[in-house]
């Protein structure tokens, strides 16, 4: 009685190895293809950082009489952000806004409205900013003294915050956004306070 021969069943193994391999590759490739069409859109794109302009203060209050140097202040700021991108869109995750005087937070942080900003879109925003008995330094207190004295004084309005950007259906990490308004003030003889005019702000992404 002879035996047939059924072959080598040894070589069944390799050749699944080497379609995992292949598999695996096409794979990569693909991955590594995707990866360079969002970064070549990405350059195409560039986005510009968004435009914020203060265009109105109003200060409620600004109180330093209390004899340890502590400010209580109300103002109301409205301030604007315009998305100049043509493609690209904007998710704001958080923005914090305070007030702040010559590097000193002088009020608490005030939560703005977030969102989606469409292409070549516009948000505007008028939040109330509250300091409560916020101690000062000494030569702030005396500064603040001066400033009043003279008739001008020179207050930020800064916004903390977290953003995405959106290309299509493509949605970016977290980017930190930092924007610094500068805020001129006429000081009258009764410390009523005037705001001057209208700035732009720097953003910092």
């Amino acid at each position: 009685m002879s035996f047939k021969d059924c072959g080598d069943y040894g070589g069944y193994w390799p050749w699944r190895h080497k379609v995992f391999r292949r598999l695996f590759a096409c794979f990569l490739c693909l991955i590594i293809l995707v990866l360079f069409v969002i970064l070549v859109i990405w350059l195409v794109l560039r986005p510009s950082k968004p435009e914020f302009n203060l265009q109105d203060a109003t200060v409620v209050k600004f109180d330093l009489s209390d004899p340890n140097s502590r400010l209580s202040s109300i103002v109301q700021i409205t301030i604007s952000s315009h998305n100049p991108n043509d493609r690209i869109g904007i998710y704001y995750d958080h923005l914090d806004v305070y007030a702040d005087y010559k590097g000193q937070q002088i009020t608490a942080a005030t939560v703005l409205p977030t969102g989606y900003q469409g292409h070549n879109d516009f948000s505007v925003w008028s939040p109330y900013l509250y300091g409560n008995a916020v101690p000062l330094a000494h030569y702030l207190a005396v500064a603040v003294d001066q400033d009043e004295s003279a008739g001008f004084m020179l207050i930020y309005f800064k916004i903390d915050g977290r953003l995405r950007w959106k290309v299509g259906t493509w949605i970016s990490g977290t980017y930190h956004i930092d924007v610094n308004c500068p805020a001129f003030f006429t000081v009258n003889s009764t410390k009523e306070f005037q705001f001057q005019k209208t700035t732009s702000c720097s953003v910092d992404v």
